[in-house]
């Protein structure tokens, strides 16, 4: 780095330090990538002070090329601009080279799910483990739970929060559906399947069973501050009848199976409005992450039904 480049930096560190109280570690990072961004504009035959905007952008381009995840380049340009903020502020430049770059935009990642198998073989050692032979009354009842947390959660796609905190009176209903209180103190209609109704009544006459003198607030009752089961514990318990199903616990969690709720419905036919509202989302965009299962859903009906699809394959 060119003296008088290294100079304007030091300056710029120390302004960060000493006006906004800036860490050790956000210095050192924001050094670092000036330092780089300086290499750079050397190999173009320009330096801070004379960078123009094309210059910023080959940058980050020349970051894309090598691998750069977007949010390294998303940092190293938010140091740029604070850079060359405090150049324009000290009347060392007329202008801010960085004021039209767009950010690097980053990609949504896909949600994990569970194949409609792996849920099979999740629920059915469940059912297994909760039938099972036993004169540990607090055991069988923690079993019967882990049925009833999973067929609920399976069959409604609740939010893990909203699932550990149904209330009691939901085993007095009749019918197959469910109101649940979500974000914002909304309430929203699901529809319950017939296995998880079964689990939820087994569940709830062994725990009135096992504690006969105790009126319960709720569905899954916990010693706890709260009241009731804390996510964590169910999200550890999830893991363990994972592991024992032989399946890979550490991709398995509730919201993993919200999220298998949602893929399996829309895979099988279901209309992402429809979807949008049993997962309680007030907007169609953040439902609209499982597109990618739409999508590969209009792929094979295209390739099934489309005539000249079916002349391709013949041909083949």
């Amino acid at each position: 780095m060119a003296d008088f480049s290294r100079a304007h930096v030091e300056a710029f560190l120390e302004m960060m330090s000493a006006e906004r109280g800036a860490a050790e570690n956000t210095l050192s990072s924001y050094g670092r990538d000036l330092e780089d961004v300086i290499d750079f504009l050397g190999s173009r035959k320009a330096t801070l002070l004379t960078a123009a905007t094309a210059d910023l952008s080959a940058y980050l381009a020349h970051l894309g090329r090598q691998g750069f995840a977007t949010t390294s380049q998303a940092r190293r340009l938010s140091s740029m601009r604070q850079f060359y903020k405090f150049l324009y502020a000290e009347g060392l430049r007329t202008d801010d080279p960085t004021t039209i770059i767009d950010a690097p935009k980053k990609g949504r990642s896909l949600p994990k799910i569970m194949s409609e198998a792996d849920v099979s073989r999740l629920l059915a050692l469940a059912a297994e483990e909760a039938n099972a032979a036993g004169d540990n009354k607090l055991g069988r009842l923690d079993r019967l739970r882990m049925l009833a947390l999973l067929e609920l959660l399976y069959a409604t796609g609740m939010r893990v929060s909203e699932l550990v905190s149904l209330p009691a009176k939901v085993l007095d209903q009749e019918g197959r559906f469910l109101i649940i209180r979500g974000k914002g103190n909304k309430e929203r209609l699901v529809p319950l399947s017939r296995s998880a109704i079964a689990a939820m009544k087994a569940y709830g006459q062994e725990l009135a069973e096992t504690f006969p003198d105790t009126e319960q607030d709720w569905l899954f009752p916990s010693a706890g501050q709260q009241g009731f089961l804390a996510r964590q514990v169910f999200a550890r318990d999830l893991k363990g009848l994972a592991a024992r199903a032989g399946l890979k616990s550490a991709s398995i969690s509730p919201h993993v199976l919200r999220h298998a709720f949602a893929s399996h419905l829309l895979a099988n036919g279901a209309d992402l409005r429809v979807v949008q509202e049993l997962l309680g989302h007030s907007d169609i965009s953040t439902t609209q992450i499982y597109t990618h299962v739409l999508e590969e859903r209009l792929r094979q009906t295209v390739e099934t039904h489309h005539p000249l699809a079916k002349q391709a394959k013949n041909r083949d």
